[in-house]
């Protein structure tokens, strides 16, 4: 193959690198673009396309990261001989299972920790690979992992989220059907219920469990709409304009733990429009 066949043969690799890396994929899109000028202008000798791509792909979500932060820090020191740091290896890689607070979460991290982690928990990096990436040595590339990871696994409270953002999050993954996501939303005892005017209406009477929660929810909800139930971020069913059916959520700790269907009268009387954590104007 030529250069170009080459290049777009690795084109969703560096597209997926770069979006968990910025967590935008227009952004990546545009970051791998500009990797390609490169390739396209450079005269070096390349041993290994898919690592000269992966590096400078890299290096360059590390400028746009960069770029967001208004004073650059230098993230980690070098380790001395007596510093010990715990293995990233040695404990399950929570990039894939901690649902989208993670996104909330990276955007805390230096940088160098965000690519760090990224490209070891998520992508499966050794560190010599990540410390070239980040000009620096494999000791402290390791150190830059665990300190992300403990800042993912135990978010402070103010990078946790939002009830109205979890609600939000877990219909966005029911209509774009995206099941693995409802599962991570989801609290492992999660149940179903409703009132009896919403049985009327024709939802479920009961569902419990985690994965038949995420099963019945998985793709539906496509006419939902945010709302508050008095001050309860919530989702409705609309018909004509007006609400016909509550899914009235119950968060805690970042998860769904239950959901209601409500259709009485005095229920669907409290509804309000929401944008995000507000009422619609």
């Amino acid at each position: 193959m030529g250069q170009t066949e080459d290049f777009e043969a690795e084109r969703p690799r560096l597209v997926a690198i770069a979006g968990r890396v910025l967590g935008d994929r227009a952004e990546a899109e545009d970051v791998v673009q500009q990797a390609w000028l490169r390739l396209h202008g450079t005269d070096a000798e390349i041993e290994s396309l898919p690592a000269w791509l992966t590096t400078v792909t890299t290096r360059l979500c590390l400028d746009r990261l960069r770029s967001r932060t208004p004073v650059p820090v230098e993230e980690v020191e070098e380790l001395g001989p007596g510093d010990t740091v715990p293995d990233p290896a040695d404990d399950v890689a929570l990039a894939d299972t901690v649902g989208l607070a993670l996104h909330v979460v990276l955007d805390r991290l230096s940088p160098r920790e965000r690519v760090a982690f990224v490209l070891h928990d998520s992508f499966g990096f050794e560190f010599p690979t990540i410390a070239a990436v980040l000009d620096t040595t494999p000791a402290a590339a390791r150190k830059l992992a665990s300190r992300a990871r403990a800042k993912v696994a135990q978010p402070a409270p103010e990078d946790r989220l939002a009830d109205w953002e979890v609600v939000d999050a877990f219909m966005a993954a029911a209509r774009n059907g995206d099941f693995d996501r409802l599962l991570r939303l989801l609290a492992p005892d999660a149940v179903v219920s409703a009132d009896d005017a919403a049985i009327a209406a024709g939802t479920p009477r009961q569902i419990e469990g985690r994965d038949e929660v995420a099963t019945f929810f998985n793709g539906s909800a496509q006419a939902a709409l945010p709302v508050f139930v008095a001050d309860r971020p919530a989702t409705a069913w609309f018909h004509l304009g007006e609400a016909r059916v509550v899914f009235d959520f119950t968060v805690g700790d970042g998860l769904v733990r239950a959901i209601t269907f409500r259709a009485a009268p005095d229920v669907l009387a409290q509804v309000v429009r929401r944008d995000g954590g507000r009422p619609r104007g």
